[in-house]
């Protein structure tokens, strides 16, 4: 693997900041440089967050620009629709298929969009996983983040050890069963 570069997106609370933790981790113990950066909007009341993780031998800006992202790992659908300029040709999109709805949306001021995931899929590669129920197979229903990791783990060419290691010194340790089981869910999901 010469670089990479993934977006992360989702809703506060979602785990969008533990799954870039992951990442890191994965990269230092391969030796690579790791550049992650964090954008939080109302993240603390449910409002959009998006991280950025490049990873390579040399990696000298913390952001990933617009057509950049080799992938974009969207923790729900709008989040995913608002990320597709960030993903180069070629790349392809890992979405969660929970929709959350937005302020603006609860209130009766706007209406959440229809056929997103139709949209993404002519615009990208895309694998669509319904998440949620996989994460409450595992035991924690937060640990959606942690089985779309497992998705974009089984798409990367890197060894699985690697993943299971980086989320054991990741995760709280209260939290791993579950989270290993979530992975492992997420890790059989395919194109």
């Amino acid at each position: 693997m010469d670089a990479l570069n993934i977006v992360i997106v989702g809703v506060g609370g979602q785990g969008t900041l533990l799954a870039s933790r992951v990442l890191g981790n994965i990269a230092q113990s391969l030796g690579h440089d790791v550049k992650v950066s964090e954008v939080h909007g109302m993240s603390q009341r449910g409002g959009s967050v998006i991280t950025y993780v490049r990873m390579g031998k040399k990696v000298y800006a913390p952001l990933v620009e617009q057509k950049g992202a080799d992938y974009v790992l969207a923790f729900e659908e709008l989040e995913a629709l608002r990320a597709l300029p960030y993903l180069k040709e070629g790349g392809a999109m890992i979405v969660n298929t929970q929709q959350i709805l937005p302020l603006p949306v609860i209130l009766g001021g706007a209406e959440y969009p229809q056929g997103i995931l139709s949209t993404l899929a002519q615009r990208a590669k895309l694998l669509a996983v319904d998440a949620l129920p996989l994460a409450r197979e595992a035991g924690n229903e937060k640990a959606v983040n942690t089985v779309l990791l497992g998705v974009l783990a089984g798409l990367l060419p890197l060894d699985k050890e690697l993943w299971l290691s980086a989320l054991q010194h990741t995760v709280p340790s209260r939290f791993i069963q579950a989270n290993m089981a979530a992975f492992e869910l997420g890790y059989q999901h395919k194109f």
